[in-house]
């Protein structure tokens, strides 16, 4: 009931109709993997560097349906901020702006359910640009891999400490570990941990 009526409240404040799609029926057996590199970890101040998803079709990792951005900040880039995702601003000057990168972005996700790691961050920055462009922020479903990973760990561990930090999660899952603090990566080994809980019955 509240779904529907957030949907309802969304579908109503709607600026711009040619992002009604945000509101289809998803395809049954898709979602889409996505990460960002930001300026900074604080979604207020900091602006989008990167943005990369792919899609997550049953128990198949499309890589060659898969989106990969760059976006041209407003302002420098913090020497501390290089240090960890490596984008200079040399290498974002000829990236898109900000309302062309959602624009791509929304049309490459449609209304498929959203995966991610620290997913609430990465939704935040993209819903900071998205509300002044169509007035909502983004409806999709949205699904927590570490969410889904406590639930089946904790059905081994209840009353233990279940480590959610990604690398671990990496480890225990079997799964190979690339660069980090590259979009793409980041979002491609987001996709496998995924992929791997959703097709794991229960984790030792």
């Amino acid at each position: 009931m509240l779904n529907n009526l957030k949907t309802w409240y969304h579908r109503k404040n709607l600026k711009d109709s040619n992002f009604s799609f945000l509101f289809d029926a998803p395809p049954g057996n898709e979602v889409v993997c996505f990460d960002c590199e930001t300026t900074g970890l604080n979604p207020e101040k900091a602006e989008l560097l990167s943005i990369a998803a792919l899609i997550i079709r049953g128990n198949r990792i499309l890589t060659s349906k898969r989106l990969e951005l760059f976006v041209k900040p407003t302002s420098s880039i913090d020497e501390n901020s290089i240090k960890i995702h490596h984008l200079r601003h040399c290498d974002v000057k000829n990236g898109l702006d900000s309302t062309e990168a959602i624009t791509e972005f929304l049309n490459f996700i449609g209304s498929r359910p959203l995966v991610g790691y620290y997913l609430e961050f990465d939704v935040a920055m993209i819903n900071k640009y998205l509300k002044s462009m169509i007035g909502i922020p983004l409806p999709n479903k949205q699904i927590e891999i570490s969410g889904i990973y406590y639930d089946k760990k904790q059905k081994v561990i209840p009353q233990g400490h279940i480590d959610l930090r990604f690398d671990s999660i990496l480890a225990d899952l079997k799964l190979p570990k690339l660069s980090k603090h590259d979009a793409f990566n980041d979002a491609l080994m987001t996709a496998m941990i995924y992929v791997k809980l959703q097709h794991t019955r229960k984790l030792t």
